[in-house]
């Protein structure tokens, strides 16, 4: 159980007096649980750090990585945010996303699975109640989305506007006698645009539901297709980061210019982009 600050400052007053179990319980609670500095404890104390450190070492007390203590630094408002309500340019933001895909697509079987198994513990360690709020949430965050449009989505119809595209967006009862919408409508080119979330190719709520998915995104893709349509189809594969939406982005601006220059006969007006085998 945590101490109280009073008992905290009471031991402080009397620091050089205290046993050595006396001493290791002070330091464990003013360092760990209260997440003081070595110079926040000195001072207390009315010593200096570098004491205070040594006792710890003579304790068992080890110090944590330079990385948790700025944390902890940052959580007890020690110091400042470094970026907190700084506004960076669009090209020093492209290079931070740039930098950290290329670090993502570099890290070796290992350590993504290193990485993988540590969200697996983090959900496990989770209540049956954290696990069903979180279900829950996600489960409306889904519902938000389909109702007005996801992230991936907003983002592709507002950059494909600044290229200078009429975009009509969730465009509603486009299909005659099907209560469907179209993600993304260019209808100059007319051509559609659908974008799948995971839900839409993995199980990610089970397989009864990644079938019935599959099976209306099928019937929507015939009914496009027989109307004259072209289809892009989007598969979200990977996290939403932001080099990632400017590679969809691009690709999708690529393939508008095709059809622009010439309409793709029928059995080519459907194009699948993304990391994921047409189904």
């Amino acid at each position: 159980m945590k101490k109280s600050l009073s008992w905290l400052k009471a031991q402080a007053k009397k620091y050089d007096k205290l046993t050595p179990e006396k001493k290791t319980c002070f330091i464990n609670e003013a360092y760990n649980n209260y997440s003081m500095s070595w110079e926040a404890i000195a001072k207390l104390v009315g010593s200096y750090s570098q004491k205070i450190r040594r006792d710890a070492i003579k304790l068992g007390i080890s110090s944590c990585s330079k990385s948790e203590a700025q944390k902890r630094a940052l959580e007890t408002g020690r110091h400042p945010h470094p970026t907190k309500d700084k506004e960076r340019s669009d090209d020093v933001k492209i290079k931070i996303s740039e930098t950290m895909y290329s670090t993502w697509e570099s890290m070796d079987d290992d350590e993504r699975e290193r990485r993988r198994q540590q969200a697996i513990d983090i959900w496990n360690e989770k209540t049956p109640e954290e696990q069903a709020e979180f279900r829950r949430a996600a489960g409306d965050a889904v519902r938000v989305a389909a109702k007005h449009g996801s992230a991936l989505e907003k983002y592709l119809s507002k950059e494909l506007i600044k290229a200078g595209y009429k975009v009509e967006f969730h465009k509603e009862h486009f299909i005659l006698k099907e209560k469907q919408q179209i993600d993304i409508f260019i209808p100059k080119l007319n051509t559609a645009i659908e974008v799948d979330g995971p839900s839409h190719f993995s199980n990610i709520w089970g397989d009864e539901v990644l079938q019935k998915n599959i099976e209306r995104d099928r019937i929507k893709t015939g009914l496009l297709l027989d109307r004259g349509l072209c289809i892009i189809r989007i598969r979200q594969t990977k996290s939403l980061s932001a080099k990632y939406k400017r590679d969809l982005l691009q690709a999708v601006l690529a393939e508008l210019k095709k059809i622009k220059q010439s309409f793709p006969p029928k059995g080519e007006r459907h194009k699948i982009l993304g990391e994921i085998n047409a189904i």
